[in-house]
């Protein structure tokens, strides 16, 4: 898949970037990253194409015939001196020898198949193993490797269900708290781009975040027609990022830009799963804030409103120039790492329900068996609640919420969004509040959730009135009852962005 889609809303390992060349010989060689299978087909096909026998190169490389035969049968590694040996044997180099490409279709066919019949998933089924030989018909390679992409593809679709989805996010949200939501690696490469770009500070400009993406050598095409599940398109092949104009784009234009530039830097590939799909929504999220907010003159800012005690989520919003939401999600990556202070954020639908969090504080959020906190009605008390029914949504709600795990903090404040209306909030707990404007607020409430006669139960004189005569009519989401819209991107149209690429690859 040469493509990145980004998905209009959906909630370091050693990285290879898509289109690099393939390591070198030697270092393929040296760093045990040799793909013994794709090799031995390789070996075979040159061996057969020059019309010599395993008689003949077995004998010029100094090995028995059988040797030679596991090694095409990619049963067996060779050493860095048998690859030599191989390479002069067949008169190629040794970057011929461990090309990327298999050497044919055919060819490309039977690695597909061999490397099927070692996987675990073919091992599960207890059926034999095909032969592979030049005997094997065309016809019945391509079926017995279409038979493998579609029972691969219709096992990723049941495994797609909402309650995937939510354990994917639980253990994500895990790995995220273990760090305090920082990423020092990808900090280092966001500094890198600015540092390449000359930027010298301040908010980043549309036309500085355009610089980085001309810097990595991408164009950028403003077009109406992008596919209506996705922000962006980014085209590999020549090097173009499309973008959108007007009604569609709600979001920051300048960070739909980096998140599609991250997805370059940090070399991703197509996601094999939902939850490498999460985690390179989160890392690409990440990258974009540390460019809009650079790690050096963001801490800077906070430690410096720290020591006055007058931290505000809408003050670091304001110095460079992103949204509310933005500022809040930075303040995570930096708080504890940079401050030594420990928080929680919470993105709320104005219906109760929790769309995004994160927490290292200790806070009680409500959760399901899995663990996920996204979905969960959060309680009516809470400063992320109570703040709908505010009227001054022009200044941030402060509150102290008294609760079973104790007492937090919380600043809140309302955006609303084609979606909804959502409040945004920063909680921290009592001990860490002298340090944040707001302090001095006299709205306080209690929560005793997860009990359920905090608030999950209507009051009993309510009840009492009401119970058995009402019958309301449910606004019921059927997306709920269907299985995560299945393909390498959830949510995206895979034909219709091939089809977008297709029609501007010639302008």
């Amino acid at each position: 898949m040469r493509f990145f889609a980004y998905p209009q809303e959906m909630t370091s390992a050693s990285w290879t970037r898509p289109g690099t060349p393939p390591p070198s010989s030697a270092s393929a060689a040296d760093d045990g990253d040799l793909d013994i299978i794709s090799l031995g087909r390789r070996v075979r096909h040159l061996r057969k194409a020059q019309g010599k026998t395993l008689d003949d190169v077995s004998a010029a490389v100094g090995t028995a015939p059988s040797q030679l035969s596991l090694i095409e049968n990619g049963k067996r590694e060779p050493k860095l001196g048998m690859l030599q040996k191989l390479a002069k044997a067949l008169d190629v180099s040794m970057d011929q020898l461990l090309g990327a490409e298999p050497p044919s279709r055919r060819a490309a066919l039977e690695i597909e198949l061999e490397r099927a019949q070692r996987g675990p998933l073919y091992e599960s089924l207890g059926l034999p193993k095909v032969r592979i030989s030049s005997r094997l018909p065309m016809d019945v390679l391509e079926s017995l490797v279409g038979l493998q992409h579609e029972l691969e593809r219709r096992l990723d679709e049941q495994a797609a269900t909402p309650e995937e989805a939510r354990r994917a996010n639980t253990e994500l949200r895990a790995e995220m708290r273990a760090r305090n939501n920082h990423y020092e690696d990808i900090e280092a490469e966001a500094q890198k781009l600015l540092k390449a770009v000359d930027f010298k500070g301040g908010p980043l400009s549309h036309h500085v975040a355009a610089d980085i993406a001309e810097h990595l050598g991408f164009s950028l095409q403003y077009v109406g027609d992008l596919p209506h599940s996705t922000r962006s398109v980014t085209d590999l092949k020549n090097r173009r990022i499309y973008l959108t104009q007007g009604h569609r784009a709600e979001h920051d234009p300048r960070s739909v830009l980096l998140q599609a530039v991250g997805h370059y830097v940090l070399g991703h590939q197509a996601p094999a799963d939902y939850m490498e799909f999460l985690r390179q929504r989160v890392n690409t999220n990440y990258f974009a804030a540390a460019l809009l907010m650079p790690e050096h003159a963001t801490v800077d800012f906070l430690q410096k409103a720290k020591a006055a005690k007058e931290l505000a989520i809408e003050d670091l919003r304001d110095a460079f120039a992103v949204s509310y939401e933005t500022a809040a999600h930075r303040f995570t990556n930096l708080a504890t790492h940079h401050l030594g202070i420990r928080c929680h954020f919470q993105k709320v639908h104005v219906s109760g329900i929790i769309h995004k969090a994160y927490e290292n504080d200790g806070v009680n959020f409500p959760a399901d068996h899995t663990g996920a906190i996204e979905g969960q009605p959060v309680c009516r008390y809470w400063t992320s609640r109570a703040v709908f029914d505010v009227p001054d949504k022009f200044r941030a709600f402060n509150q102290y919420t008294d609760t079973g795990v104790g007492t937090f903090w919380c600043t809140a404040r309302t955006e609303r969004h084609s979606s909804g209306e959502y409040s945004l909030s920063i909680g921290v707990p009592y001990a860490d509040v002298k340090w944040f404007r707001g302090r001095d607020t006299t709205e306080r409430s209690k929560s005793r959730c997860p009990e359920e006669t905090c608030c999950r139960r209507p009051p009993a004189e309510l009840a009492g009135e009401w119970a058995g005569y009402a019958w309301p009519a449910a606004r019921a989401n059927t997306h709920l009852l269907a299985a995560l819209p299945p393909g390498a991107f959830p949510g995206v149209d895979e034909t219709e962005v091939y089809s977008f690429l297709q029609a501007h690859a010639g302008r």
